[in-house]
């Protein structure tokens, strides 16, 4: 039976250190596993996370296309088809339509972000609808229903 006293560690489990620049009879004399020559051997040197040691960098080998806007907004587009669906599914009972509602019923992805609302499909309640952007078709078609729209400006 083994004793608490008598265990030792699984041989090879338990490695000496690898002890570099401490001369020749340490087993890593001369280089000190820096190898021969370059900036890696020498005293003082930096590694950077972009450098490829001389090597065209990425950065610079992928071919760049095109014009990217930075500042572009991209809006999160809303049918008024979709804005009827909600109203013959009975989620939208006191006929207010706004992000948080278009949230939870999954027809926006994003809340905070910017959405317009589009006059592709029928429509045929009244609704007061709240948005950032309206098309001219759907402003027609929500108007002609009696309901009122709001642009919401940031």
């Amino acid at each position: 039976m083994d004793i608490l006293s008598n265990l030792k560690y699984a041989e090879g489990s338990k490695k000496k250190r690898k002890r570099v620049g401490r001369g020749e009879g340490s087993g890593h004399g001369g280089q000190a596993t820096r190898g021969m020559n370059g900036a890696k051997s020498r005293s003082g040197f930096k590694h950077r996370a972009w450098f490829e040691g001389g090597q065209m960098p990425l950065q610079r080998r992928v071919p760049k296309r095109g014009f990217n806007h930075i500042f572009k907004v991209r809006y999160q587009a809303v049918n008024v088809s979709m804005l009827q669906k909600l109203v013959d599914n009975g989620k939208i009972e006191d006929g207010k339509v706004d992000a948080v509602t278009l949230y939870k019923n999954g027809i926006i992805s994003k809340a905070t972000a910017p959405y317009k609302i589009l006059g592709n499909g029928e429509l045929n309640a009244k609704l007061d609808v709240e948005a950032h952007k309206f098309s001219a078709s759907a402003k027609e078609k929500i108007e002609a229903q009696g309901g009122t729209i709001k642009e919401i400006k940031d």
